[in-house]
């Protein structure tokens, strides 16, 4: 058990450096280690070497996790074994001296059988596991504190079982979802997932997830203007588990779907804008979701219409949903609801690097081969636009019509097979200690000796005291029996 408590502490502070750096396959915030090596390159070389931006996955940490569960193995298991064995046990006989015990009381009798049988039932009432022999009653109360024991230990052990399993066999992913979008189930639809080392992607739950709506609440007066106040997703789904159905998913208020659960961990906009190019056709169209910069939700992003002509074109945006005039002259957002929405396109033509098949990000802008779109007098093309406003790109590119405003949602994805476990054995862990800590183990000799009388003491087996006026009780019943010398008794008290 010794070993076991240095290795809990071990893993507790071994635990510390993951709360407090970045790490790495977080689904809601996967970028977080590569901003800290911009910032702190030196430190974040270091640190790296160390394991201390993968925490719970490093070698040492697992090495840490395995001995405690073979030490809490070899230490639970025989520890259980006994317990049971003392549960099972019958009440052992009494001490040579009862006196040296606490509460011990003798009274004059001068039937002793009749005393001893009375104690018995008196006893047995009282919910003492009562033993009559020749000359002595045994009794034991409180064998509920060894099963508090017991739960204690097996959820213990059960509970590490369960933290393992889940990061083992479960895995996180993240996906934004556009307000009337879907999303599928499988891997290739997620923006990042992280998956646990013995979980089988293949096998993720099959199902399909639509957002049907997203609505935002916001402080709209005094000092905490523009504060949050709510966010919900009204989403519907079809799962081969669980059928068709509609939820709405709000912070903290995840839809579970058969163990996957779906928890809402942000929200945006995506500005619904087509392209069309120097012939009139539709070279892009649709909502294109544009990442949140400040608390004025002014959020920036790209649209890339790869296939337009005679060129391609990428126009860099900055959407501003409650537009206005700022210091300087210079428009911002003053409020984070869509009461003024402007989008603020530039734009770019080129290689957009899309046929190499390196991976891009959609939310930004490789510069290196594009170049930038001129306005007629030289200057750098700008446009800012109104919902259902269209400009005109210069040099004959087409143009961009910003049709409307949409909402996305952020879904933290998670499947844990081990959380329920833990769960249940953090909830009968609680029920165990409860019990131990809260039941008083005791127990009750009464003997008969040769000269008449009758010797009562008690035996606590906890750290709490045995309750003395269970004993007191009894003495008076004993005293007050027909056949007892009713004369006062000395009282030895140890």
């Amino acid at each position: 058990m010794r070993t076991a408590v240095v290795l809990l502490v071990l893993l507790a502070l071994s635990a510390v450096p993951g709360s407090l750096l970045p790490q790495r396959g977080v689904a809601s915030d996967p970028s977080a280690v590569a901003f800290f090596y911009r910032e702190h390159p030196d430190l974040a070389t270091w640190l790296d070497r160390f394991s201390l931006f993968n925490v719970y996955s490093a070698p040492w940490f697992a090495a840490i996790y395995i001995l405690l569960l073979v030490s809490m193995t070899g230490c639970v298991l025989p520890r259980c074994a006994r317990l049971w064995q003392e549960f099972r046990a019958a009440p052992p006989p009494g001490p040579r001296r009862l006196a040296r015990e606490a509460g011990y009381q003798r009274v004059r009798s001068a039937d002793a059988d009749a005393a001893l049988e009375t104690a018995a039932r008196h006893l047995a009432r009282r919910g003492f596991r009562v033993v009559r022999t020749d000359g002595e009653v045994r009794a034991e109360k409180g064998h509920v504190r060894e099963v508090g024991n017991l739960l204690f230990h097996l959820s213990l052990l059960l509970l590490l079982v369960g933290v393992a399993g889940g990061r083992l066999f479960g895995y996180e992913g993240r996906v934004a979802v556009v307000e009337g979008a879907s999303f599928a189930n499988v891997t290739s639809a997620y923006d990042a997932i992280t998956p646990a080392p013995l979980a089988d992607l293949a096998e993720l739950e099959p199902m399909q997830l639509t957002l049907e709506s997203f609505t935002a609440e916001f402080e709209t007066s005094g000092v905490r203007r523009g504060e949050p106040r709510g966010f919900a997703g009204n989403v519907s789904y079809r799962s081969q588990a669980e059928g068709s159905g509609t939820f709405t998913v709000e912070p903290n208020r995840p839809l579970d779907i058969n163990g996957t659960k779906f928890f809402l961990t942000g929200h945006g906009y995506a500005p619904e804008v087509t392209v069309r190019d120097g012939n009139g056709d539709v070279a892009t169209s649709g909502p294109f979701i544009f990442l949140p910069m400040d608390q004025a939700f002014t959020s920036d992003g790209v649209v890339k219409a790869p296939d337009a002509q005679p060129r391609s074109v990428a126009l860099q945006g900055l959407l501003l949903p409650t537009a206005a005039r700022g210091e300087g002259g210079v428009t911002v957002s003053v409020f984070p609801d869509d009461v003024n929405p402007r989008l603020q396109l530039t734009a770019f033509t080129g290689d957009l690097g899309l046929d190499d098949g390196t991976p891009q990000s959609v939310f930004a802008l490789d510069l290196d081969d594009l170049e930038e779109v001129s306005a007629p007098d030289g200057e750098k093309w700008r446009v800012s636009l109104a919902p259902g406003q269209t400009a005109t790109l210069p040099d004959g590119l087409g143009s961009v019509t910003f049709d409307g405003l949409s909402r996305f949602a952020n879904f933290q994805v998670a499947r844990d097979p081990g959380k329920e476990i833990s769960l249940v054995a953090a909830i009968v862990l609680l029920l165990g200690l409860t019990v131990s800590l809260g039941v008083s183990r005791r127990r009750v000799w009464v003997r008969a000796d040769d000269d008449g009388n009758i010797e009562v003491a008690a035996r606590t087996l906890s750290r709490r005291e045995a309750p003395l006026s269970e004993l007191a009780t009894l003495a008076q019943i004993l005293r007050s029996m027909p056949c007892t010398d009713t004369r006062p008794s000395r009282e030895i008290r140890s």
